[in-house]
């Protein structure tokens, strides 16, 4: 049995993973990146977590195929390079060559919203799919096309960020710099934000205790959605339909037969997805809707993890294959020179 390791790399915490070669969890652990300490120390310890793994479940180092992780902001997996993480206070840092020295095994590295992605479409709610559009909704908002087990990346590894599509009516300024974009509504902080304004505003709702104690949430919203807070109702509404609308575009464009919604703002469960759906049916030709399931992320905590080991062992097959290509080419070279 071959292994592979995945790595969620978070500003906050760094969660490893021991995955099996059938994209099974076997373990995981996770400790603080403390970033502060600077990047070396955040290699070594990522080094040391695959150390702890291996020893922990008693798997020899012969027997890990490869690494993956998943990191965050601007990544060239072809590379291997970190090219800018704000979180991390990471530029062009040479993460799959520098971590694969120390753990003595090849090492690919991806953005960790893609590696996601890819571990639903592979492993999780979309792993029957051929064409994967996967959505994750958190603090912000991004996607990822798998298809037919392939990332679809774009120029310059730039595919999918819908997040940042600015919606016509919108009037909230997004950290990228653009007015209204579809993840300063469709994110838990836009959710919270539209409750806040709301209720500043003067609407009634059982959220105001909350929002007057500084409690605010956006799993406080869908409680109150559930208690039939007619705010609560009509930010959900709104949220599912600005989404709805922005993957309007990414459904024509890429054609998926399977819509992954996951992220901790999946948990929202029908109430958001209800109203995707409506907006889905008001701008989507019905050709491309007859053929798509939209489906909730399965894998939550661990997609990141398993999504990674499973790039890993992805890139690893392909390379692999590429050198045996290019090792027999040559000796059908050789052998012709001695005909």
């Amino acid at each position: 049995m071959r292994y592979m390791v995945g790595i969620d790399l978070g500003g906050t915490n760094i969660v490893c993973g021991l995955v099996n070669e059938q994209y099974e969890l076997i373990d995981k652990v996770k400790k603080p990146t403390e970033t502060e300490l600077g990047e070396e120390h955040v290699l070594q310890k990522m080094a040391s977590m695959v150390d702890e793994l291996l020893e922990k479940n008693g798997i020899e180092r012969s027997s890990l195929l490869a690494v993956g992780a998943g990191c965050p902001g601007f990544i060239d997996p072809i590379r291997g390079v970190t090219i800018f993480a704000a979180n991390l206070k990471w530029t062009d840092v040479e993460v799959s060559q520098r971590l694969g020295e120390l753990v003595g095994v090849p090492v690919f590295i991806d953005n960790d919203v893609r590696m996601y992605v890819y571990g639903e479409a592979m492993s999780g709610a979309g792993r029957d799919g051929k064409v994967v559009l996967g959505v994750t909704i958190g603090t912000g908002m991004s996607a990822a096309t798998v298809a037919h087990g392939e990332l679809y990346y774009g120029h310059r590894f730039m595919a999918g960020e819908i997040g940042h599509v600015a919606m016509d009516g919108e009037t909230t300024p997004c950290g990228c710099g653009l007015t209204g974009c579809v993840e300063t509504i469709v994110s838990a902080t836009g959710l919270v934000r539209q409750a806040k304004e709301a209720l500043e505003a003067g609407r009634s709702s059982i959220l105001r205790e909350a929002y007057e104690a500084g409690s605010l949430t956006a799993a406080l919203v869908s409680e109150a959605y559930d208690q039939g807070d007619e705010l609560a109702k009509s930010i959900m509404q709104h949220t599912g339909t600005v989404l709805g609308k922005a993957l309007a575009y990414a459904i024509t464009a890429y054609s998926p037969d399977v819509l992954v919604i996951g992220g901790g703002g999946s948990l929202a469960g029908e109430r958001l997805f209800a109203p995707v759906r409506e907006a889905l049916k008001r701008h989507v030709y019905h050709g491309y809707l007859e053929q798509l399931e939209i489906r909730q992320g399965e894998l939550i905590d661990d997609g990141g993890v398993i999504g990674s080991a499973a790039f890993a062992r992805t890139r690893w097959s392909q390379l692999t294959s590429t050198s045996s290509q290019a090792a027999a080419s040559t000796s059908d070279s050789m052998r012709d020179c001695h005909v």
